[in-house]
């Protein structure tokens, strides 16, 4: 309980600290469940490791048989393999397709040759639903990933010179959170009316007079050498584990749980004619599997954290996204 002087946790801190403490009870219950079949001797101990239940033996569908969901991704990532593994073991089939950009997983789900996505977050997703016409929706929230301000020539906030280059991601929401942060790190301010989807031009005040450079955020970390920037504002999680940087590495780190960062929450995405899929259902139990939290904090070195947040929460932040977006427009 937050004392007088603590403001209390924000929503995404709970859910952080709620999903790690149903993942700690589920591991003690396995644990509890190997040894009972050491002392019995005649348990199936596969079962118990992968959840012990006829479900997962049997299927997830409601008739015993298999279900399946294919998602759009942006990437590859030893992450979605927990997920592959924990999802197969409940009974569904999980098959992710990577199509190496931002635009695509929305518009191959939105063309049906996908049942889902899983690499967006809902501001990005409010984005593409107003300005393409669509009602694609959350089912639920999965990770959350800590931005910051990173150098590869300069140790410290201060030494960013005046007139410095900084690249920040080019699509508008992304390019909005970038913008938040620089304005959190002192570099700038920004219009109060703003809202969420700032841009260059609701700067108020840029003392340094630094130029932002609009590059793809997937491809910023590959833009970290290069000697015309000065900086880059990307989430940690973004650079390849082969680059060696982390969140030590920040000049400056947001802090990603803080309540203002509910648009930010990554959801697994769906259209609204599959909305009623039973397989969501099984999706959202695999990834609250020990095993898929293990793997994204060895993958993203805690960059990236898994949060449950509830879906008419997420739903709701959607809507209220999706007329800013369309006012945008």
């Amino acid at each position: 309980m937050a004392t007088p002087n603590e403001p209390a946790p924000s929503e995404l801190r709970t859910a952080v600290a709620d999903g790690k403490k149903r993942r700690n009870i589920l591991l003690v219950v396995l644990g509890a469940v190997v040894a009972a079949a050491l002392v019995v001797g005649g348990l199936f101990l596969g079962g118990a490791f992968r959840g012990g239940s006829a479900e997962a033996e049997e299927g997830a569908g409601t008739g015993g048989e298999r279900l399946s969901l294919r998602l759009a991704v942006s990437e590859d990532s030893r992450f979605q393999d927990a997920i592959v593994e924990a999802a197969a073991d409940l009974g569904l089939d999980v098959e992710f397709v990577n199509v190496d950009d931002w635009v695509l997983p929305n518009t191959e789900l939105a063309a049906g040759s996908v049942d889902g996505n899983a690499f967006q977050h809902i501001l990005y997703l409010s984005n593409f639903n107003a300005q393409n016409g669509e009602d694609l929706t959350p089912q639920f929230s999965t990770v959350i990933t800590q931005w910051g301000i990173f150098s590869a020539t300069l140790d410290d906030l201060d030494a960013i010179p005046d007139g410095a280059r900084i690249a920040i991601p080019e699509d508008p929401s992304n390019g909005g959170r970038a913008l938040f942060i620089l304005e959190a790190a002192g570099f700038l301010e920004i219009a109060d009316d703003a809202g969420e989807f700032p841009t260059v031009d609701d700067i108020t005040s840029n003392p340094k007079n630094l130029e932002f450079v609009p590059i793809a955020a997937t491809t910023i970390p590959q833009q970290f050498d290069d000697p015309s920037l000065s900086a880059v504002v990307v989430g940690t999680g973004y650079f390849d584990p082969a680059q060696g940087i982390t969140s030590d590495d920040a000049l400056f780190l947001d802090d990603s749980l803080d309540e203002k960062n509910l648009p930010y929450i990554n959801v697994i995405v769906s259209r609204a004619d599959n909305a009623d899929d039973p397989a969501w259902a099984v999706l959202k139990q695999a990834y609250a599997d020990p095993r898929v939290a293990e793997a994204l904090a060895e993958e993203s070195g805690g960059a990236t954290v898994l949060v449950d947040i509830d879906i008419d929460t997420l739903r709701a932040k959607l809507a209220d996204l999706e007329e800013l977006a369309a006012a945008n427009q």
